[in-house]
C-alpha cells in the first residue's frame, strides 16, 4: 500500500463523525488532566481504559492517544502560571515559563507553548507516516532472537537514560519483570508466584498496577497541598499573546531543533517526553550565546522543550505500531489496550488493520488542530480549574479509580491491588525510585520471556543465537554499551578510591 492510498483510508476513518467525537473527548480530557497537577496522562488513560471495552477499537485507541498528547498541551499551563507542572514533562517548562509569568508575559508564554506543541507534533507525525511502514517492512525479518534483543534494549534504555539514578531504574525494571511473572505459565499452564490466591491466576491487572503506581501514588503525595491561587493570575487577553518579530526569531530555530531531538528520542524504545524535553533544554542552553538568560525567562527555554516533548509523544508510536515495542510508558498502556481488544501491534498491523493504523495517524493531525483551538481561547477556564480544592478533587478521582478498576474484570480484589500499588508507588516517590521502569518491565516482561524461551528452543539452548544473527547482535551490543556507560564510571571511581587509600 502506497502512502497516498494510506492517507485516503485514514481520512475516511478519522473524519467520520463518531471518530471525531471520540478524538475531541480524548484531547479535551487530556488537556484537563494535563492542567491539573498530580494526575497525568498515564492515570487518565488507565482510568479510561475500561470504558473502551464498549466502543470500536479504532475509536478507543484514537481517544486514548488523544488523552496522551493532549496532556502535553495542558501540562504547560500550570507550569507557566503557577510554577506547578501538571505533568512530569512540563517540569522543564517551569524553569523559564514561570519567570515569564512573573514578568507579566504569561499570555505570550502560553501562546508560544501552544504553537510549539502544534509544530513539534505536526512534524513528528510526518516522520511516523514515513518511517513506521518502512520499519514494519524491516521488522518482517525479525525472529524471536531479534524481538528479545529489541525488548531488552528498550528495558535497558528505560533505566540507563532515566533522569534519576540509573541503578534505581534498573532495580525497578527487575521489579517490573518479577511482577510480570505472576500468574499462569504460558508454556506449562502451571500457576506461579500466586501464593494460593486464585485471583492472581491471570496475573496482576494492568489497569490496577498503572492506576496504583501513578494515580493513587500522586494523590497520596499531593494530600495537604495548598488550594488554588487564582488571585495571583492577571487577566489574560488574546492581544497580549501574539509574539513580535524579534520574539518570533527567538523561538523559530529552537522549535525546529526541539522537534528533531524529540522525534529521535521518542522513536527509541523505553525513552519518553521527559528525557526529550530535558535534552532539548540542555542543547539550547549549551549553544546559546547568552546562557545566563536561561532560568530567567528565555523564550528558547520553553520553545525547544515544548516542541521536543510533543514530538516525542508522536514519535513514540513508531516502535509501538511497527514493532509492537512501546516507546514510552504511556504508549505501553496503549499497547496493552490494543491487546485487550484482540489487536496485535507489530509488522503486520499496517496490512492487517490499515483503517486503524492510518486512521490513528490522521487523527493525530485532527487532534492537534483541536488542541490548538482549545488551548488558546480557553486558557482562562483551565486556570479556574486549578482553584478546585484538593480535598474536593482527589476523593472524586479516587472513587472513579475504584469504579474503573472494578469494571475492568468485576473483581473486588483489583481494588485492593490498586490501593496496594498506590502505597508502593508513594514509597517509591519518597525514596527516589522511578515508577515508569516498573510499568515497562511489567508489560514487556512476559513478551521478553516468551521470545527468550522460543529462541532457546530453536537454538537448542545455545545462548549465542542472540549474537550470531546480525540484527539481534546489533541490538545486544547497543544494550551492552548502555549498561557499560552506567557501570564503568562507578567502577573507575571505586578503583581510584582504592588506589588512593592504598597510597595513603
Amino acid at each position: 500500500m502506497d502512502l497516498w492510498h494510506g492517507i485516503q483510508i485514514g481520512l475516511q476513518t478519522a473524519l467520520s463523525w463518531h471518530t471525531l467525537m471520540f478524538c475531541f473527548i480524548g484531547v479535551t480530557v487530556g488537556t484537563f488532566v494535563g492542567v491539573l497537577p498530580g494526575i497525568g496522562a498515564l492515570a487518565a488513560i488507565s482510568l479510561a481504559l475500561p470504558l473502551t471495552y464498549y466502543i470500536d477499537p479504532t475509536d478507543a485507541l484514537i481517544m486514548l492517544a488523544g488523552i496522551f498528547y493532549g496532556a502535553q498541551y495542558g501540562g504547560s499551563t500550570a507550569s507557566i502560571l503557577l510554577n506547578l507542572p501538571g505533568t512530569a514533562t512540563a517540569a522543564i517548562t517551569c524553569l523559564d515559563g514561570y519567570p515569564l509569568a512573573q514578568q507579566g508575559k504569561a499570555p505570550l508564554a502560553l501562546f508560544v507553548t501552544a504553537v510549539n506543541s502544534f509544530v513539534g507534533s505536526s512534524l513528528a507525525i510526518v516522520l511516523v507516516m514515513g518511517f513506521a511502514p518502512v520499519i514494519a517492512e524491516f521488522a518482517l525479518e525479525f525472529g524471536s532472537a531479534e524481538y528479545f534483543a529489541v525488548i531488552l534494549l528498550g528495558l535497558v534504555a528505560a533505566s540507563t537514560m532515566t533522569l534519576g539514578s540509573p541503578f534505581k531504574a534498573l532495580a525497578m525494571v527487575v521489579f517490573g519483570l518479577a511482577l510480570g511473572q505472576v500468574g499462569t505459565d504460558i508454556n506449562t499452564g502451571q500457576f506461579r508466584y500466586t501464593f494460593g490466591i486464585l485471583e492472581l491466576a491471570d496475573g496482576f491487572s494492568l489497569v490496577a498496577v498503572a492506576m496504583g503506581l501513578f494515580g493513587v501514588a500522586e494523590i497520596i503525595a499531593n494530600i495537604g497541598q495548598p488550594q488554588g491561587v487564582l488571585h495571583k493570575v492577571g487577566k489574560i487577553r488574546f492581544a497580549d499573546m501574539w509574539p513580535n518579530r524579534s520574539e518570533w526569531k527567538q523561538i523559530w530555530w529552537p522549535t525546529l531543533r526541539g522537534t528533531g531531538i524529540g522525534s529521535f528520542i521518542g522513536a527509541l524504545p523505553g525513552t519518553g517526553p521527559g528525557i526529550a524535553s530535558l535534552m532539548a533544554y540542555a542543547v539550547e542552553k549549551r549553544i546559546s550565546k547568552t546562557p545566563e538568560r536561561f532560568g530567567n525567562g528565555a523564550l528558547e527555554g520553553i520553545s525547544s522543550p515544548e516542541a521536543a516533548n510533543n514530538a516525542s509523544v508522536q514519535a513514540a508510536f513508531i516502535p509501538t505500531l511497527s514493532l509492537g515495542i512501546p516507546g514510552d510508558a504511556v504508549v505501553a498502556v496503549l499497547l496493552g489496550a490494543m491487546i485487550l481488544h484482540g489487536i496485535t501491534p507489530g509488522p503486520n498491523l499496517i496490512n492487517d488493520q490499515p483503517q486503524m493504523f492510518w486512521g490513528l495517524i490522521i487523527s493525530f493531525w485532527v487532534g492537534n488542530l483541536m488542541l490548538l483551538v482549545l488551548n488558546i481561547p480557553l486558557i482562562g477556564l483551565w486556570v479556574k480549574l486549578l482553584t478546585i480544592p484538593y480535598h474536593l478533587l482527589y476523593p472524586g478521582v479516587l472513587i472513579f479509580i475504584c469504579l474503573g478498576v472494578y469494571s475492568a474484570d468485576n473483581n473486588v480484589f483489583d481494588i485492593f491491588v490498586v490501593l496496594g500499588f498506590g502505597i508502593i508507588g508513594y514509597v517509591m516517590r519518597r525514596t527516589g525510585f522511578p515508577a515508569t521502569p516498573v510499568l515497562l518491565g511489567f508489560i514487556l516482561g512476559p513478551l521478553l520471556e516468551e521470545h527468550f524461551r522460543r529462541a532457546m528452543l530453536l537454538s537448542k539452548g545455545n545462548i549465542l543465537i542472540f549474537f550470531e544473527r546480525p540484527i539481534s547482535a546489533v541490538f545486544m551490543v547497543i544494550s551492552l554499551i548502555f549498561l557499560a556507560s552506567v557501570f564503568l564510571p562507578g567502577l573507575r571511581a571505586r578503583l581510584s578510591r582504592g588506589r588512593a587509600s592504598t597510597a595513603d
